[in-house]
C-alpha cells in the first residue's frame, strides 16, 4: 500500500505515543503502543509481527547508523562510569566549587561548557550533564533547569560547529538539490556555501542558545520551570516529590574508588575522546577527498559518527588503563564499572530504539509526506519560511527525530523554495535554515526525542518533567523566530539585522512573562525583581 494513501490516519501512531507519554509518564510503554497502533493501521490486522519486525529493523539498520549510535551511547555510559568512580567528575566539581559559588555562576558555567562542547550532542549531554549535576544540586538548581540548559546547548550548538550534524545537513542539502534538479555551483551555491548562508535563518537554534544565557543571567523563570525552581530554592528539592528520575551515575555506580579525586582522571580520558574524534574526522575526510581538496571539502566528507565511536571507545580504554595503572582499581573492578556504565544506559537505549521505530512507522505510513503536502497549499514567498518551519516542527515533534525530519522535509523544501522563488536560489537559504530550526524545536518539545532523553538521563531528571518545563521556553523562542521570519518575508531585510532585534524581543518576553507568572503565583521574593541568589554559604 502506498504511503500517501494513509493520509490523516498516519498521524495517529506518533500523536498517540506523545499523548500517552505525557499523561502516563511511561515513555517506553507509550512508544510501544504507538508503534503497535501503526502496525495495526499498516497491516490491517493485529500488527504484532510487524511491530517486532520494525523494532528489530531499527536496531540493525542497513546503514549501521543506529548500531553505531547504540555503541556510542554504551561507551559514553561506560566512560562516564569510569570517570565517576575514578574521581574525575568529583575533581572537576571540586575545582569549580571555589569559583561557581552561586546559582547564576553555575548556570553560566554550564551554558559556556555546553557551547564549547560543540562537536556532538550525545557527548555534550553526557560530559556536561555528569560534570555539572553535583554542583548544580549544591546550589539548589532544579534538575529540570539543569536539563534545559544542557539540552538547549547540545543540538542547537552542534548545528553550527564541526560536527556530525553539519555533515548530515550538507548531505541533506545535496539531496534537496538532486530532488529539484539543481546543479551546485552552476544553478545555485555549493552545499557548504548554502549552509553558511542558511545559518542566520536558523533562528530557533540561535535564539535557543541565547535564551539560555538570558535565563541564567537574569535568574528569571516562568511556566512550570518557575515552579520547579521555586521548589528547589525554598525546599532544597532538586526533584519534585514522586519524580522518577532517569538513571544517574551515583545511583547506578555507587561510591568513588578514591578519597582524593584528581583532575587527570577527567582530563586525560576526555582529552583522548576529543583528540580521537577530531583526528578520526580528519582521517575519514582525507580518505574520501581528491588530491588538492580544500579544508571545506575534507570537513564535508568526514565521518563524524565513526569518529565519535572511535573516540568514545578510546575514552573507555584510557579510563580502564589509568584506573589499573594508577592503583585505584584492579582489572575486575574496572570491567565491572564498564558493565555498570552499560547498564546505566539501558533505559535510554530502550527509549532510543522505540523512538527510532516510531520514526520507521511514520515513514511507512507517510506521516511526514502528508504533513508537508498539506503545508504546501499555503506557501507564498512571504510565508515559505514559516510553512517550512512549522511543517518541520510538527514532524519532529511527532517522530522524535530531528535528523529524520531533515531527511523527510529537505528534499521537499528545496524544490518548493526553488519553484516559489521563480527558479532562483533566493529563497534556498531561508528554506534550509528553517528546516533545521523546525526540526530541532520539535526535537526539544518531543518526549520521544533521543537527545531530550539523554539530557534527562545524564542530569538524573524525570524525563517528562524535563519535557514539560522546557516546552514553555522552546515555544517562546519559536514565537520570536517566527516573528523575525515574517518580518524578513515582508521586508526582505537581511536576517543579520533581525537577529539582534530578535534577541531584544526575547529578553523583553522573558522579563514580562517572568514578572506576570511570578506575581500570579506569588513566588518572587522581592516584587519586580529576579529571585534571590542561593550561594554556597547558604544552608
Amino acid at each position: 500500500m502506498a504511503a500517501e494513501t494513509f493520509g490523516l490516519i498516519s498521524l495517529v501512531p506518533p500523536l498517540l505515543a506523545i499523548v500517552l507519554a505525557i499523561v502516563t509518564r511511561k515513555p517506553i510503554l507509550s512508544l510501544f503502543l504507538g508503534i503497535w497502533s501503526g502496525a495495526v493501521i499498516f497491516t490491517g490486522g493485529h500488527g504484532f509481527v510487524q511491530t517486532l519486525e520494525w523494532v528489530a529493523g531499527s536496531i540493525g539498520d542497513e546503514s549501521l547508523f543506529n548500531p553505531k549510535i547504540m555503541m556510542i551511547v554504551l561507551f559514553l555510559g561506560a566512560g562516564v562510569a569510569l570517570i565517576w568512580r575514578l574521581g574525575g567528575a568529583a575533581a572537576i566539581a571540586n575545582a569549580a566549587t571555589s569559583r561557581l559559588d552561586t546559582q547564576r555562576k553555575v548556570g553560566l558555567g554550564t551554558w559556556i561548557f555546553g557551547m564549547l562542547w560543540f562537536f556532538g550532542d550525545y557527548s555534550n549531554t553526557a560530559i556536561v550533564g555528569t560534570t555539572m549535576r553535583e554542583i548544580a544540586d549544591e546550589m539548589r538548581i532544579s534538575r529540570e533547569k539543569l536539563s534545559y540548559i544542557i539540552d538547549s546547548t547540545a543540538a542547537p550548538v552542534a548545528t553550527f560547529g564541526i560536527s556530525s550534524w553539519v555533515v548530515y545537513q550538507l548531505s541533506m542539502i545535496r539531496e534537496g538539490y538532486d530532488a529539484a534538479g539543481i546543479e551546485a555551483g552552476a544553478d545555485a551555491p555549493a552545499a557548504f556555501a548554502l549552509f553558511l548562508q542558511s545559518v542566520p535563518f536558523n533562528m530557533y537554534c540561535i535564539f535557543a542558545v541565547v535564551m539560555v544565557g538570558i535565563i541564567v543571567i537574569t535568574q528569571r523563570d516562568f511556566g512550570e520551570m518557575l515552579d520547579a525552581e521555586h521548589r528547589s530554592w525554598k525546599e532544597g528539592k532538586v526533584l519534585r516529590d514522586n519524580a522518577v528520575p532517569m538513571q544517574s551515575a551515583e545511583d547506578s555506580l555507587g561510591e568513588m574508588l578514591t578519597d582524593s579525586p584528581q583532575l587527570r582522571y577527567f582530563l586525560v580520558p576526555v582529552g583522548s575522546l576529543i583528540v580521537v574524534v577530531f583526528s578520526g574526522a580528519i582521517y575519514t575526510g582525507l580518505q574520501g577527498a581528491e588530491s588538492g581538496a580544500s579544508v571545506l571539502d575534507i570537513v564535508g566528507g568526514a565521518d563524524f559518527v565513526s569518529a565519535l565511536l572511535w573516540g568514545t571507545f578510546t575514552m573507555v580504554s584510557v579510563g580502564i588503563i589509568m584506573g589499573v595503572v594508577g592503583g585505584l582499581a584492579d582489572l575486575d573492578e574496572a570491567m565491572e564499572t564498564v558493565i555498570d556504565g552499560f547498564s546505566m544506559m539501558l533505559t535510554a537505549l530502550s527509549i532510543l530504539v522505540m523512538a527510532w521505530t516510531i520514526g520507521t512507522v511514520t515513514t511507512e505510513l507517510g506521516t511526514g509526506v502528508y504533513v508537508t503536502n498539506v503545508a504546501e497549499q499555503f506557501v507564498t514567498p512571504m510565508l515559505l519560511p514559516i510553512v517550512v518551519l512549522l511543517a518541520s516542527a510538527l514532524i519532529a515533534f511527532s517522530t522524535g527525530t530531528s535528523w529524520g525530519t531533515m531527511a523527510i522535509v529537505t528534499p521537499i523544501a528545496v524544490p518548493l523554495a526553488w519553484s516559489v522563488g521563480s527558479g532562483t536560489p533566493e529563497l534556498l537559504p531561508a528554506a534550509i535554515g528553517t528546516v533545521f530550526s523546525g526540526a530541532i524545536f520539535g526535537d526539544h518539545c518531543s518526549p520521544i526525542s533521543d537527545t531530550t532523553i539523554l539530557s534527562s538521563t545524564f542530569t538524573g531528571a524525570d524525563h517528562i518533567d524535563h519535557v514539560r518545563t522546557q516546552m514553555y521556553y522552546a515555544v517562546t523562542v519559536l514565537s520570536v523566530a517566527m516573528v523575525m521570519l515574517l518580518v524578513w518575508g515582508a521586508t526582505n531585510v537581511t536576517p543579520l539585522v533581525l537577529l539582534p532585534v530578535g534577541v531584544g524581543l526575547l529578553y523583553g518576553l522573558v522579563y514580562a512573562l517572568s514578572e506576570w507568572d511570578a506575581n500570579r503565583k506569588g513566588v518572587v521574593p522581592q516584587a519586580g525583581r529576579a529571585p534571590q541568589e542561593v550561594s554556597a554559604s547558604d544552608d
